[in-house]
C-alpha cells in the first residue's frame, strides 16, 4: 500500500507541475525527504560489537508503570546490501540466563519462597518467566525488510521464544556509518530497533506483570573480514 501511495503522490506532483510552474519546488523537496539514504558502507556481513550494544525490555507492572531490565549476553549479525536494502537481513541470539534486573532490594528477604537468590535469577530460570534452563536461547531471524523512510524500515522476522516461533515486526532506524572503525580499521555501521509482542502468544503465564513486552536494541556492527583464499 505504501508503494502504491508513493506512486500516486509522484503522479499527482507531475500533473501539478505541468499545470502550474509555481509548484515546481515542492514536489522536489518532498521526493528528497523520502528518498532512501545512500549507504557508502560496502556490501557484506557485519557482526555486532558487544562493547557498543544494548538490549533492553520492558513490561507493564501492576498497570501503573513499566518495569525495565536488560540482557547482558547477546549477539547479532547483519548481511547488508546497500544497493537494495530490502535484500538485507539480520539474525540475533540472546542468552536468557544473562538477564539483568538490577534489583536493589533484599530479594531473599522478601521472596524466599521462590528458591532463587536474586530477581535476575528468578526471571532467568523460573518456568513462569524465561525458563532459561529448559530454553537456553532466544532467537530472531528476519524474513522481510520494508523501507519506510530515508533512514527507517520495518523488519519482520521469526522470533523463537520458550520453544515457540512466531512473526514479530521491529521498527529499525539507520544510525550512521564510518569508512574505518578507529580500532578495527574496517567499515562500521549503526542501527537501532524497537518492537513489541505478547508474552501469552509464546505460552508465558500472565499475572500482575502485563502481557505486552517492548524490546529496544541499539548497537554498532563491524564488517566481518573476508575468509582467506
Amino acid at each position: 500500500m505504501k508503494i502504491k501511495a508513493a506512486i500516486l503522490a509522484v503522479s499527482a506532483a507531475a500533473l501539478l507541475t505541468a499545470c502550474s510552474p509555481a509548484a515546481d519546488k515542492a514536489p522536489a523537496a518532498d521526493a528528497a525527504s523520502t528518498a532512501p539514504v545512500e549507504l557508502k558502507a560496502p556490501a557484506g556481513v557485519y557482526v555486532m560489537d558487544p562493547t557498543h550494544a544494548s538490549l533492553q525490555w520492558s513490561v507493564p507492572h501492576n498497570s501503573i508503570s513499566n518495569y525495565t531490565a536488560r540482557f547482558n549476553t547477546f549477539e547479532a549479525k547483519l548481511t547488508l546490501d546497500p544497493a537494495n536494502l530490502a535484500n538485507s537481513s539480520v539474525e540475533a541470539t540472546i542468552d536468557p540466563l544473562s538477564v539483568d534486573a538490577n534489583y536493589p532490594g533484599d530479594y531473599l528477604g522478601t521472596h524466599a519462597a521462590t528458591g532463587f537468590k536474586s530477581f535476575s535469577e528468578d526471571i532467568a530460570k523460573s518456568k513462569n518467566f524465561l525458563n532459561g534452563g529448559v530454553f537456553p536461547q532466544i532467537t530472531f531471524k528476519s524474513t522481510q525488510v520494508e523501507l519506510t523512510g530515508p533512514r527507517t524500515a520495518k523488519v519482520t522476522g521469526d522470533l523463537t521464544f520458550l520453544g515457540v516461533t512466531k512473526p514479530v515486526t521491529l521498527d529499525a532506524t539507520f544510525g550512521g556509518e564510518i569508512e574505518k572503525h578507529p580500532f578495527m580499521q574496517v567499515p562500521a555501521i549503526g542501527f537501532a530497533a524497537e518492537g513489541s509482542f505478547k508474552r501469552s502468544d509464546f505460552g508465558m503465564p500472565v499475572g500482575p506483570v502485563g502481557d505486552e513486552v517492548t524490546i529496544r536494541f541499539d548497537g554498532e556492527f563491524i564488517k566481518e573480514a573476508a575468509p582467506a583464499a
